[in-house]
């Protein structure tokens, strides 16, 4: 059953790869085009010469984009395959379709909302290069702790369950993995590296794309993926679908 899901998973992150990039190529491009503009305006104006690309603008707009994200959106749907093949069976009632939209928006929120919004995504000409190192540790420490936080609160839910019922359960259980993160966010140190000339609008532009991208991606192979598995189970008698989970 784990390599059916991860099949599956992979199947699913393959056609919302396809779907990604379309969105990321007619509306994510242009921003990074004027973000890379701006950078080369920044450096003329300071006298500096621009630096060369290593690969052409316009590979990295159509096939290096294509490959990135194909290769992203394949391993996201592994994973959440993987995370759903550990998962089922300890959803409680939930079909396939619930528990896997569920397990996709916690997900989602888990492994990129919380690190978003403490350190959002950046175009290309925002950030010093000499502390890319510092910057990729502080995001990934926070992806850290958002999954510790997540699991220990559906540990604390599935804990208070059969003692305060579902509703209260669960809501603690949701203050506490805000609280957790809330926590993370304060104490974290700040990273603000904008240039003063960046345009607000630009910015804000290529982080709403970004954000939507990542919500269709997780969004997209949670629904696909619950679909395919309960025509999967619907097709199996009910014995069958015991023995599978």
């Amino acid at each position: 059953m784990a390599r059916t899901f991860l099949i599956r998973g992979m199947l699913c992150g393959l056609i919302m790869g396809l779907v990604v990039f379309a969105i990321a190529r007619i509306f994510g491009e242009p921003n990074v085009d004027g973000a890379i503009g701006v950078e080369d305006h920044i450096a003329q104006m300071a006298g500096e010469a621009p630096e060369p690309a290593l690969v052409s603008r316009a590979v990295q707009a159509s096939w290096g984009l294509f490959v990135g994200v194909m290769l992203y959106s394949i391993a996201v749907g592994g994973l959440f395959s993987l995370l759903f093949s550990y998962a089922w069976g300890r959803m409680g009632q939930l079909g396939p379709r619930a528990g896997a939209a569920i397990l996709a928006a916690l997900s989602f929120i888990t492994v990129y909302l919380v690190p978003f919004a403490k350190y959002p995504a950046n175009p290309p000409s925002v950030g010093n290069p000499d502390t890319i190192g510092v910057r990729t540790e502080l995001y990934f420490g926070m992806m850290v702790i958002a999954i510790v936080a997540m699991i220990a609160a559906v540990s604390l839910g599935r804990a208070l369950l059969d003692r305060l019922g579902a509703w209260n359960a669960w809501t603690l259980a949701g203050l506490g993995f805000f609280v957790l993160a809330a926590a993370a966010y304060l104490l974290l140190p700040a990273i603000n590296e904008v240039p003063e000339v960046f345009p607000a609008t630009l910015l804000w532009q290529f982080r709403t794309v970004a954000f939507t991208l990542q919500l269709l991606l997780w969004g997209g192979i949670g629904l696909l993926f619950g679909y395919f598995t309960e025509r999967q189970f619907a097709a199996k008698p009910a014995p069958a679908r015991r023995r599978a989970a």
